[in-house]
Parts: C-alpha cells; structure tokens; sequence
C-alpha cells in the first residue's frame, strides 16, 4: 500500500506539501516514486525563483522516464536539498523525509488549503 502521511497536503500532479507557518517542503509522493521506479537524476530549481502554482519547477529522471515536478503552490524558492541530486535514490527509498526537493516561501496561504487532504489523494490514487 502507498504511504500517504496525513499531515501532508498533495497536489493533483503528484507533489506533496508539509507547511511550517509560510514555509513549505516540497517533494513528489509515494505514488510518484513507486510509478517512475528506480530515480537516476533530479533537477532541482535554483534559490531565489518565484513559482506560481502548476509551475514546472524540477525534474526526475529514471530508467524509464523523465517526468516534471511541478509548484503545489506558488512562492519564491528559499531552499534547495542541494545533496539531493547526488543521491536521488533518497526520492525512492524516503520520499517524505530524506527525499525532499526544495522549500519555498508561500505567497498564498489559500492555496495550499485548496491542496488534497489524505483521503482525497488516496481517492485520486484509486486506494480509497
């Protein structure tokens, strides 16, 4: 079964959000890694850009695919998980921890209460 941490907050496309006052962690979900398998590359966005929500902001790269990480919500880029490209097994092996992409200081705190709750993604998972 697919771990959905329920004090988390998913994205449509994927992303998952973990909201510190304005401050979010960003990372791609269980569900993502599982379906891209084996994580060969991850392109983080540099600190300092501005995002606005649906923005492709990153990359991942696996054996199977390359895919676009997009922006849960929009915000300038405070922090990048700069070791992450050089160990982008982490996306894989800890999605919701080790595995996170960047933070970003959100702009609008409307839009991450428009994100899915647990439940919600678990239902667009098809693991209701």
């Amino acid at each position: 079964m697919t771990r959905v941490p329920a004090e988390l907050k998913y994205s449509k496309s994927h992303e998952w959000v973990r909201l510190d006052g304005d401050i979010a962690t960003v990372g791609i979900t269980d569900h993502a890694q599982r379906e891209l398998t084996a994580l060969a590359y991850v392109e983080l966005p540099a600190v300092g850009r501005r995002f606005q929500a649906g923005d492709p902001c990153a990359v991942v790269e696996s054996v199977k695919a390359a895919s676009d990480v997009y922006s849960p919500i929009s915000g300038e880029v405070i922090e990048i998980h700069a070791t992450l490209p050089e160990n982008a097994g982490w996306v894989n092996s800890d999605p919701y921890g080790e595995g996170w992409f960047f933070r970003l200081k959100a702009s609008d705190a409307a839009e991450v209460a428009a994100l899915l709750d647990a439940t919600a993604y678990r239902a667009l998972i098809g693991e209701s």
